[in-house]
C-alpha cells in the first residue's frame, strides 16, 4: 500500500482526471463541491452554508460516504476558524461512518486531522493516541514511511508537551529503522536530533 494517503473525497473521476469536466449527479453533491471550493478560497462563510445544506440533503437520503465526507469538510472548515472542538465533532461523525465502512485510508485522514484540533486545545495525550492509532494502521500494512511520519509527529508532540526523554527515544527508534534498511545518512540524523534535544 502507498505511503502516499488519499482522501476518498479526493478521488476523481477518469474524466476530471482527464480533463473533461463533469457535473455533479446531484444538487447535494454540486452543493458539496460548492463548499470545499468556497473552503479553499477561505471564503468560511459561504463554505459553511453550501456545505451544511449539502449535509442536510445526504441525512435526508441517509448517504453515509455523502455525510462522512461533508462532516470532515465541516471538520477543516472548523480548524481553519480555530473552533477545534467543533472540528472534533465534525471528525467523530466522519469517523464513525468510516469506520463502519472498514475503510482505513479515510480513517487515517480523518486521525491526522483530529491531532491537528487535539494539539489546538493543548490535548498532548489525546493527539498521542491517535497518533498511535495511525502507527499501528501503518504497521499492519506494512507502510514504513508512513511509520516514520507519524513517529515524527510523535517526536514533536512530546517535545510540545515537554517530554524531552520520549521525544529523543522516537527520534532514536526512527534513526533505528532507517538504520535498518540501511539509510545510513537519515538514521545519523534523527540519533543526532536526539542527541540535540538531550543537551
Amino acid at each position: 500500500m502507498s505511503g502516499n494517503i488519499q482522501p476518498l473525497s479526493d478521488i476523481k473521476k477518469m474524466s476530471a482526471v482527464n480533463g473533461n469536466k463533469t457535473t455533479p449527479s446531484t444538487p447535494e453533491q454540486k452543493e458539496y463541491e460548492e463548499g470545499k471550493r468556497f473552503l479553499e478560497n477561505g471564503d468560511f462563510g459561504q463554505a459553511a452554508a453550501a456545505l451544511h445544506n449539502a449535509l442536510l440533503s445526504f441525512e435526508e437520503k441517509e448517504n453515509k460516504g455523502g455525510i462522512a465526507n461533508t462532516s470532515n469538510q465541516l471538520g477543516h472548515l472548523c480548524l481553519e476558524k480555530k473552533d477545534y472542538e467543533a472540528a472534533l465533532k465534525h471528525y467523530e461523525r466522519a469517523w464513525d461512518i468510516c469506520d463502519a465502512a472498514g475503510d482505513r485510508m479515510s480513517l487515517i485522514s480523518v486521525l491526522d486531522k483530529r491531532i491537528t484540533a487535539w494539539l489546538g486545545l493543548g490535548n498532548y495525550s489525546k493527539a498521542l493516541e491517535d497518533c498511535f492509532t495511525i502507527l499501528d494502521f501503518h504497521e499492519d500494512n506494512r507502510n514504513v514511511q508512513g511509520l516514520v511520519g507519524i513517529m515524527e509527529r510523535v517526536a514533536d508532540i512530546h517535545l510540545l508537551a515537554g517530554e524531552k526523554e520520549k521525544a529523543a527515544d522516537t527520534y532514536r527508534t526512527i534513526a533505528s529503522i532507517h538504520s535498518n534498511f540501511k539509510h545510513k545518512g537519515y538514521s545519523k540524523r534523527f540519533e543526532e536530533k536526539a542527541e540535540k534535544v538531550l543537551s
